[in-house]
């Protein structure tokens, strides 16, 4: 019997990584009804990273009132794996800039407080692991807020606690972790960064990523002054440096606050979810592997989905389809990374929204069509 995984990312604000590969399976079921289908919802650690790892687990989701970004409480929530061992998080689902309205954006006050939350409750579950994606968020705060609601203190000279936002860190005098949650130190914390960004200057998290959350030239200066500022303390009072780690910058200098804390590891975000989903393993023994993503290009090879299955199934010599939304010229890069074929699903000219509502009848459509290719090719 033939056996195909389809192991594909969602298709932005139209269909799920696991809705992606139900959508594929049918298609392909009309002219290969009796094989043997093994679907594997994929993510990058970014946004559909905690869906795609619940459905791939089996597991459930889990939602919280926590601290938006402007302090405000806002549902977010978090996911559990089937087996409750390991907790999945988006930092965007508590301090991501959807969650500030465009006009009221401003990272000198956001803070990173509801992602500790979320942190905080997972661990209420006992689990022994946390994956946690960074990207996508408002704040520029250095973790800050997501380590004050772990327990930890920064206070200023008046030795009171310091209050949320970036330019607050410019106030930090004393860091106190000895608060930090004990259970902490009983958990492994992968954290899923795809950049290499230091946390301060040209490169850093306020010049990079400071204007998309609101900055101006005048903020991101005093944004990278406060998490220089920060880092330079932590530095001399904790003996850890933050300044020039690679992904210190992420997410506005979150991943360098994470590092504060006991048994952290900033990893690829797609590596975290081939691992998580034993993708390896299941590609193995397959004839054929479908992978795909909502628009491909040549940004495909920089850690994206696609790319991360293709050379996972490589290891094994399997051939390798990507069927995605929609293609941009620069896109045949990607064949020299791993897919053999791409084949977009647009079949007519509609409206953004249109097309988004047809994604399923698309996506089935063209799947039909792949399937029909194969077996005039014997699968070869």
């Amino acid at each position: 019997m033939m056996k195909i995984v389809i192991a594909s990312d969602s298709f932005k604000e139209s269909l799920t990584a696991l809705e992606v590969a139900q959508a594929i399976q049918t298609g392909f079921s009309r002219i290969f009804p009796n094989a043997d289908y093994e679907l594997v919802p994929m993510a990058d650690g970014g946004e559909g990273s905690v869906q795609s790892l619940i459905d791939a687990t089996q597991g459930n989701l889990q939602k919280i009132s926590v601290k938006a970004p402007l302090a405000n409480q806002v549902e977010a929530f978090f996911g559990l794996s089937g087996d409750k061992k390991t907790a999945f998080i988006e930092m965007a689902a508590a301090s991501g800039l959807h969650l500030v309205p465009n006009n009221e954006r401003n990272p000198l006050i956001t803070t990173s407080y509801g992602t500790g939350e979320l942190i905080k409750a997972a661990l209420d579950f006992g689990v022994e692991k946390i994956i946690l994606g960074i990207g996508g968020s408002a704040t520029n705060d250095g973790g800050v807020g997501m380590l004050q609601a772990l327990g930890a203190t920064f206070r200023n000279a008046e030795k009171q606690e310091i209050g949320f936002g970036g330019e607050a860190l410019n106030q930090i005098q004393q860091i106190d972790l000895s608060g930090l949650d004990p259970r902490l130190s009983q958990v492994a914390f992968e954290v899923a960064c795809d950049v290499d960004n230091p946390l301060c200057g040209e490169r850093g998290a306020s010049a990079i990523f400071g204007p998309q959350k609101g900055a101006t030239p005048e903020m991101v200066q005093t944004l990278d002054n406060a998490l220089r500022h920060f880092a330079e303390r932590a530095h001399k009072q904790l003996g850890v440096n933050i300044a020039d780690t690679t992904g210190a910058g992420a997410a506005g200098g979150m991943g360098g606050g994470l590092l504060l804390l006991p048994n952290v590891t900033l990893r690829s975000g797609v590596k975290i979810i081939i691992e998580a989903t034993h993708l390896a393993e299941k590609v193995a023994n397959a004839d054929l592997v479908i992978t795909g993503e909502g628009r491909m290009d040549a940004q495909s090879i920089a850690g994206k989905t696609p790319i991360g299955v293709a050379k996972t199934a490589k290891q094994f010599d399997k051939s390798v389809i990507a069927i995605v939304g929609c293609l941009r010229e620069d896109y045949p890069v990607v064949y020299q990374h791993g897919i053999d074929a791409v084949f977009p699903i647009i079949r007519q000219l509609n409206s953004l929204e249109d097309t988004l509502k047809l994604g399923k009848e698309n996506l089935i459509s063209t799947a039909e069509n792949v399937a029909r290719l194969w077996k005039i090719t014997g699968g070869k």
